[in-house]
């Protein structure tokens, strides 16, 4: 047999093993769920959410007045940590705690050598949270971030969750912002390729490596935060959500993590620039800044998402019976590419454009490595990383 249909088999079976080998990360059938009346301990525990914010005045406010209007029965208070903003995040919120007793604002102290900025301000927010006199001590911390919003029944569905088989660490995946044309393009395969490296139902089984959190929406028992020696066991992660869910799981804690609704991101991202920026801050640390692991990836994209398109193409322009193999990779390719475009109200035509979109993301992987490797770095909210 031609050596091309050998490729094409072999395609296709990856894409085989991808579709019902690998948890169903396509799915996106993993949501969280309404809060019950009475969560499964028979009471509300104390939660305290702890709101990193960095150059954030365009959507504090309105992040910080979801929060406030939380309907949730249990001593509930709300910490911002200003991270050196160089804006009025700070100016804002301090205006708004003038009136809402529940919420305090603090000034992040510089970061600490060798500590990454965003963990730094966590862990001022923890501090605080811990060692406040006159209040409840927390059970829970909800991480969130400064320009999200949540509907008010977010956190019980959240403290309902983490009660279920006392979870060490809960996070959501929220609704990213998806309305500009480089947004309707790759926010679907953000998510997408998110859930194909942290599957949803291996994080959350024991007996699987899998370990992934969504950092924009996290709750953290304080039990487990103790247990792996507080944000200094984590404190030079540039990407901290999944550092965090690893170390927690390590200790034989269960995680959970899906999709809400109930969350939506403010933050929009109308050019590529704007968008290649945010992922190349993170991709090439997600690599463990390994070469090997870079040249892995990058073969890795091109033969899962690209190498299907060249054999869509060459069975409508060659010779159709040798390509047919790689043609039905294709569809299964594509067809996994459904659900997350009907979750963002899109055409399924546009899974097509997927082995586009996977090379846009390998430039952006590329850009990361490139960066960290001649020194340059990223910026994040105008700090240098």
């Amino acid at each position: 047999m031609s050596w091309v249909l050998w490729l094409g088999l072999a395609l296709l079976l990856t894409w085989l093993a991808l579709t019902f080998g690998w948890h169903g990360f396509w799915r996106m059938d993993v949501r969280l769920p309404p809060a019950p009346a009475i969560p499964p301990s028979g009471r509300w525990p104390a939660v305290v959410a702890i709101v990193p914010a960095r150059n954030e005045e365009r959507d504090v406010e309105r992040a910080l007045r979801s929060l406030l209007a939380q309907d949730y029965p249990g001593p509930f208070r709300v910490i911002l940590v200003n991270d050196g903003s160089e804006d009025a995040t700070g100016e804002v919120a301090r205006n708004l705690s003038r009136t809402e007793a529940r919420l305090t604002v603090l000034d992040a102290p510089p970061k600490p050598a060798g500590w990454s900025g965003k963990v730094a301000a966590m862990d001022v927010g923890i501090r605080h949270a811990l060692d406040a006199e006159e209040e409840a001590t927390p059970e829970f911390l909800w991480f969130t971030d400064a320009d999200i919003v949540h509907e008010p029944g977010v956190l019980r569905a959240l403290v309902a969750q983490a009660e279920h088989g006392r979870k060490g660490l809960t996070s959501t995946m929220v609704r990213l912002h998806c309305d500009s044309v480089w947004e309707k393009l790759l926010v679907p395969a953000f998510i997408y390729f998110f859930f194909l490296l942290y599957p949803p139902k291996a994080v959350a089984r024991p007996d699987r490596y899998a370990a992934g959190a969504a950092g924009g929406c996290m709750l953290l028992r304080t039990e487990a935060l103790l247990d792996i020696g507080g944000m200094e066991s984590i404190h030079d992660a540039i990407i901290d959500d999944c550092a965090l869910a690893r170390r927690v799981k390590d200790r034989g804690w269960r995680l959970w993590l899906g999709l809400s609704e109930s969350s939506r991101s403010l933050r929009r991202y109308d050019t590529l620039r704007d968008f290649w920026s945010m992922v190349s801050r993170t991709a090439y640390e997600q690599l463990n800044r390994s070469p090997a692991m870079l040249v892995l990836a990058l073969a890795g994209l091109f033969w899962t998402f690209l190498m299907p398109g060249l054999y869509a193409v060459g069975f409508v322009f060659g010779n159709a019976a040798i390509h047919t193999p790689g043609l039905a990779a294709f569809g299964l390719m594509t067809a996994t590419f459904l659900p997350v475009l009907r979750l963002y109200g899109l055409p399924a035509w546009r899974a097509v454009l997927l082995p586009g979109i996977a090379t846009l993301y390998g430039g952006m992987t590329l850009s990361s490595a490139i960066s960290r490797m001649t020194g340059r770095g990223e910026n994040w909210r105008g700090r240098r990383l």
